[in-house]
């Protein structure tokens, strides 16, 4: 029942400028439904509102159906006001249409609002709509009676309450219709069945349900398809039908299929239903596997361990086939009228008729050569070290395990890595053909293995294994050893302790814990703390300087037993090279280049050698020039003219070698420079410092850093002057001894090992600024700096010291010099 809903309210006219005044107003207004789906024609006349005036009135209608959606549907008569219907409306869409209805006077002014609504009115126009088409599912043809298979959903777009959207399902129709099985749908749409599913009879049920509604006037309905996919379940068991295969193996023999079970099953093929699964009962010994085929479904028996003639010749076994999925039966035994239907059904539940197929299968073994068979196969024994050759270790014993016809076997060594033993070949008996020691890389945590082999003399030869495990006995036959042969040391103001660790490579009570001692001179320079256990400390003293150095260290062990090394330290300064593994690699680098020089120098030596063949001797010897600084070189050539030969010109060597150094080389030395005409002292440095210093130029333009042309220059001629001074001191002590042939030849040697201390001072501050190659140029000053520098203090050696005490005083007297040269990052 459609109803006329009004809301009547009253708005004054505010255009109006009068007083209001109040006016008797009489309205008659019907109660106004649309037909859902009206058929027409159009526009019709849906119904009038009577206005009683005693003035004009016009009437406007706006809302739902005219100005708003859906828009168009009404229209109303501005001077009668009848409302007109233009077109069909649904109900589904707008169940009513809510409108504004306006009186206006003549003047425009409003005189009356009315709010409406308009009732739609539905009618069976839709009918019950399922969810989807087509529904699909796959079921187990074990599911049991009565289980839900799945739920169809519909639904009516119509008023609901009534009659129009009120539906029922049904099932109208199954394809294939079997007798073992039935449908049936509920209120809900659930899609459940009677009986028993069967794949063999029906793989695929169609199913199609209808929703129909209860309409008053017309009943309308829709229908869907329902496909249900019956997946084959294990409902028949396989049954083994033949075999193929000799059930033969030979003793000792594995990897051979011996015969194939054939099986036969109704249910699908490739399924889980189908798949057989076998068994094998009565193999003790586990010498048999079954494997099915995944083609044939066969069943391949293969022997994984061997079987032994001996034990029998027989073996009987029983093998059973199943199915991967468990076994299942349904059978309908009666059908109701309503419920569920009489069935019976099984689950492999141990009935007889669930049982699984079997067979007796009969193996036959064939005899073979057996080979030899050791009493142990694993045997260990106890060796000394260092036993004398020909010591017994231990006795093996083997048998031949063939009985009907037993064979002649001997004993030999299969895997002896050493080397250290033999075995008899008839007793069996393992002695001893070298010195066993327990040091050696074969011997794993003092266990020394071997493995001893029986051979027979069949055809082929069969061969027995046994391992002999020997615990070998450790000896005290080794000394303590330092792991560390070279050890870094930093240069520090106060003591500086570097680990060094001893090891024995004998066992305990013969290892360690060990006595570390210090041979030598070392008071004041090196100690040891701690000195007792598996590492000592080397406490480097304040007063070693940065150099090499060689410490003989004496390790004893607890026995007594101890061994005395050579340990090489380097004492670096750690805050100019990173380490001393930096320089020790700069020297490395500079191994090569080293070689190359050797070789180019004893080149050199034998090229002198053969060219003093050509040197004419001469008579007399000139006095070297004084040079403008003032200092003298006195003459030395007073003795009578001997057998000296003049150097060519343009030859000179010096030979800087401890070991080949003799009076000669400085007497060559004088000889080569009675020669030399020099223009100016400095002339005459340069022209020193090329010849016994060729790499000074180079190493002083190729380095890393670069020293300031002042220091430069000041070094070389410290170094002249030091060179002067000690020409002088030679010639002086050659003079004084001049009277004297004995006392000469005497001094002529000293002035040869100073010669030899000189070069070799020299040739070590050139190795130090080797090693500053690696580090890069620091700028010392810019120009417009004022910086000022210090004199340099002077660098003098004293007529009374001896020449080797001021080359090892030359190094403090740098100190200022090294300062300035030290890079600003470094300096305290």
């Amino acid at each position: 029942m459609l109803c006329l809903f009004f809301l009547v309210y009253y708005l004054s006219s505010t255009a109006c400028s009068e007083l209001l005044s109040r006016h008797r107003r009489s309205w008659i207004i019907d109660s106004f439904t649309i037909e859902e789906g009206h058929s027409g024609p159009f526009p019709y006349e849906l119904g009038k509102i009577n206005v009683d005036r005693d003035y004009l009135v016009y009437f406007d209608l706006h809302g739902e159906g005219v100005d708003e959606e859906p828009k168009g549907v009404l229209s109303i008569q501005k001077e009668s006001g009848m409302l007109f219907v233009h077109r069909a409306v649904d109900y589904e869409e707008k169940t009513k249409l809510k409108l504004r209805f306006e009186a206006r006077k003549t003047d425009y002014s409003i005189d009356t609002i009315l709010g409406l609504e308009v009732s739609i009115q539905d009618i069976n126009d839709n009918p019950p709509q399922f969810q989807n088409s087509l529904y699909a599912v796959s079921v187990d043809e074990e599911k049991t009676q009565g289980s839900n298979l799945l739920t169809v959903v519909a639904y009516d777009r119509d008023q609901r309450g009534t009659l129009n959207s009120t539906f029922h399902y049904e099932i109208k129709s199954v394809s294939p219709k079997t007798p073992d099985t039935d449908f049936f749908i509920d209120e809900f749409g659930s899609i459940s069945f009677k009986g028993c599913l069967d794949h063999e009879v029906a793989q695929m049920f169609t199913i199609l349900v209808e929703a129909k509604d209860h309409g008053e006037v017309v009943s309308l309905s829709s229908s869907a398809t329902v496909v249900i996919h019956v997946q084959d379940g294990n409902n028949h068991l396989p049954t083994i039908s033949g075999q193929t295969g000799t059930g033969k193996v030979k003793e000792g023999e594995t990897g051979s299929s011996l015969l194939r079970l054939h099986v036969t099953d109704s249910d699908t093929p490739n399924s889980p239903a189908w798949r057989a699964r076998y068994t094998i009962q009565g193999d003790e010994g586990e010498h048999l596997k079954i494997e099915t085929d995944p083609d044939t479904n066969d069943g391949i028996l293969t022997v994984v361990k061997p079987f032994n003639y001996e034990e029998g010749a027989q073996r009987e076994v029983s093998i059973s086939v199943e199915n991967e999925l468990p076994y299942f039966f349904c059978k309908v035994k009666e059908r109701t009228p309503s419920g569920l239907w009489t069935v019976d059904t099984s689950k492999g539940d141990g009935t007889d008729a669930d049982q699984p197929h079997s067979v007796k299968v009969i193996i036959e073994v064939e005899d073979t050569n057996d080979p030899p068979v050791f009493s142990m196969t694993v045997k260990e024994a106890i060796l000394e070290e260092n036993a004398p050759t020909g010591t017994w270790v231990e006795k093996v014993t083997a048998v031949d395990p063939d009985t009907s016809h037993a064979r002649d076997f001997e004993y030999k060594v299969g895997s002896d890595p050493a080397g250290w033993v033999t075995v008899d070949p008839h007793t069996g008996d393992i002695t001893t053909v070298k010195t066993p020691d327990r040091e050696s890389p074969h011997v794993i945590n003092g266990v020394y293995t071997i493995l001893v082999l029986a051979v027979d003399d069949g055809e082929p030869p069969m061969t027995g294994t046994a391992t002999i495990q020997i615990h070998v006995s450790d000896k005290n036959d080794n000394v303590p050893q330092p792991k560390e042969h070279f050890l870094d040391v930093c240069v520090s103001d106060g003591p500086t302790t570097t680990n060094i660790t001893a090891f024995d490579l004998d066992d305990n009570p013969y290892g360690g814990p060990f006595s570390f001692e210090l041979l030598g001179d070392v008071k004041g320079k090196w100690k040891l703390n701690p000195s007792y256990g598996y590492a000592a400390g080397l406490v480097k003293e304040p007063g070693v300087y940065a150099g090499p150095y060689t410490i003989d260290l004496k390790i004893s062990g607890m026995q007594g037993e101890f061994g005395v090394y050579n340990i090489s330290v380097t004492v670096c300064d750690c805050s100019v090279i990173a380490n001393c593994r930096t320089r020790r690699g700069t020297a490395t680098r500079a191994g090569s280049g080293a070689v190359g020089v050797a070789f180019v120098s004893l080149f050199l030596l034998l090229f002198m050698l053969l060219l003093t063949v050509f040197m004419s001797c001469k008579k007399e010897f000139a006095a070297f020039e004084t040079n403008s600084s003032g200092d003298t070189l006195l003459t030395s050539n007073t003795e009578t003219p001997g057998t000296d030969c003049k150097v060519p010109d343009g030859v000179l060597a010096v030979f800087t070698d401890e070991k080949h150094h003799n009076a000669s080389n400085w007497q060559r030395l004088s000889d080569g420079k009675q020669n030399m005409n020099f223009s100016s002292q400095q002339d005459m440095e340069q022209n020193f410092m090329n010849q016994h210093f060729p790499k000074w130029d180079h190493i002083r333009t190729n380095q890393s850093w670069q020293l300031s042309d002042n220091f430069s220059q000041m070094a070389r001629s410290s170094f002249i002057r030091n060179y002067h001074h000690t020409h002088q001191f030679v010639d002086m002590s050659t003079m004084a001894s001049s009277n004297k042939k004995n006392s000469s030849h005497a001094s002529e040697q000293t002035d040869a090992t100073l010669l030899a201390l000189l070069n070799r001072r020299l040739s070590s501050l050139l190795e130090t600024e080797d090693d500053l190659l690696d580090y890069q140029p620091h700028l010392y000053a810019e120009e417009g700096d004022s910086y000022s520098f210090s004199e340099l203090e002077n660098v003098t050696l004293s007529d009374d010291d001896s020449f080797q005490k001021a080359i090892k005083d030359l190094g403090p007297k740098f100190s200022q010099l090294a300062s300035i040269c030290k890079p600003p990052h470094i300096k305290n």
